[in-house]
């Protein structure tokens, strides 16, 4: 099997802010990510946003749209459930926490994508009312498809860094969306494009992001994969499969 790899030669501590010394390392919070596929034109196309450049977490690079889990992620409504193919492999990611958070890593994937990017993973249903971040999604008219999601890697933020996270990077196809018109008065992405994977790797991105454009070039090309996992140990980079 060939796959993505990461260059030998790249040094993550140039790739963003590092912990201060004396600072205690953090303990990564868990977040989701999720790319849209776009095959309408003659390349797929990947929807990528780009950080505000007042951001402390990556500020400038271009990203898929994602962010942290919230509590409501837990207990929000969803059309239907995950794949079960999705479900397991994502239990093998849980480090002994809920039960309930496979189902919430994939809710905050498409809850982010709605706050970010203004486009729903959705199935439409009657208006209902919601709470925190779910509110706007569910008053439109809106339940999250969660069997639209693959999961597709997972990565861990170096603990070098004074914000870290455990990202789960789910893959979806622009079908599932209700709409290809944007809502307006998005949030944390100051750019967003449809691109396709040259373009992709043409812009400014996370190494992590790039890595993980590279493995959604081997799915698109219909290459049958395991999820990588890319963490830190003892200071160095580990690459395992789930």
């Amino acid at each position: 099997m060939t796959g993505p790899v990461l260059d030998p030669t790249y040094d993550p501590r140039t790739d963003g802010a590092l912990r201060e010394a004396g600072q205690r390392m953090v303990k990564p919070r868990h977040a989701a990510t999720l790319i849209i596929v776009r095959r309408d034109a003659r390349k797929p196309r990947l929807l990528m946003g780009r950080r505000g450049g007042g951001h402390a977490f990556m500020p400038d690079k271009w990203v898929f749209p994602g962010g942290r889990v919230d509590r409501g992620d837990f207990t929000a409504p969803s059309a239907n459930d995950l794949r079960p193919d999705v479900a397991t492999r994502l239990a093998l990611t849980a480090r002994h926490t809920s039960p309930l958070l496979p189902r919430a890593l994939a809710l905050a994937a498409i809850r982010e994508t709605f706050e970010e990017a203004g486009l729903l993973l959705a199935k439409e249903a009657p208006p209902r009312p919601g709470v925190g971040g779910w509110r706007e999604f569910l008053e439109a008219g809106a339940l999250p498809d969660l069997a639209a999601l693959d999961f597709v890697a997972r990565a861990i933020t170096p603990p070098y860094r004074p914000r870290r996270f455990d990202a789960r990077f789910f893959m979806a196809e622009a079908e599932a969306l209700l709409s290809l018109e944007r809502r307006p008065d998005c949030g944390e992405l100051d750019a967003i494009e449809w691109v396709d994977l040259d373009e992709a790797l043409a812009l400014d991105l996370p190494n992590i992001t790039r890595f993980v454009v590279a493995e959604v070039a081997e799915r698109l090309a219909g290459a049958a994969r395991p999820v990588p996992f890319m963490r830190f140990l003892r200071g160095a980079r580990r690459l395992e499969h789930l």
